[in-house]
């Protein structure tokens, strides 16, 4: 009987596992936190979000990555966002935006060190028909590969506003 209970036990822990993952998953969760209605109403702006063929990426399909380990390192990793709005450092759309360039450059380096794994669940290089693509896309996917570039190198700003970077110029206009 006490294997039995073990084993009943396991597949509800399981089970309330797998629920829990796929419940933070959901878009409704992500969103669910005041600051990150800035990063929805961006994504509500993108091609992501709304277009043509009526697929839509959501949070998880951008941010999340599918396979089991690299998904628990990402959720851990995520709890800092939930520490820092309960702390307050990213609480209003000001704190936010001040902090949006170190946030996006955070993301930007988790994506180039996997190859934009996630961004590859739903575009190739080797599924791309380059020759049905306009010309310009079709030179810059054909260098990136060439190249050995990712998908955030040229796509950075695809679902989110480009965080304002320090200029490398004096005001003045002098070197």
């Amino acid at each position: 009987i006490v294997l039995a209970v073990l084993f009943i036990t396991r597949i509800l822990f399981a089970g309330a596992f797998n629920a829990v993952l796929a419940y933070t998953n959901e878009m409704e969760f992500c969103v669910s936190c005041h600051t990150m209605q800035t990063n929805y109403n961006e994504y509500k702006e993108s091609a992501h979000y709304k277009n043509q063929s009526g697929v839509q990426a959501t949070c998880s399909d951008c941010h999340v990555p599918k396979p089991f380990v690299p998904k628990m390192i990402r959720k851990i990793v995520a709890a800092k966002d939930i520490y820092h709005e309960i702390a307050g450092t990213i609480d209003t759309p000001e704190k936010f935006e001040a902090r949006r360039l170190q946030l996006a450059e955070r993301v930007w380096e988790s994506m180039r060190a996997t190859d934009s794994r996630e961004c590859r669940n739903c575009h190739d290089f080797s599924s791309m028909d380059l020759d049905e693509q306009d010309s310009y896309a079709s030179k810059r996917h054909q260098r990136a590969v060439e190249k050995g570039e990712t998908c955030i190198d040229c796509h950075d700003g695809i679902a989110h506003e480009l965080p304002e970077r320090p200029d490398d110029d004096n005001d003045d206009g002098e070197e």
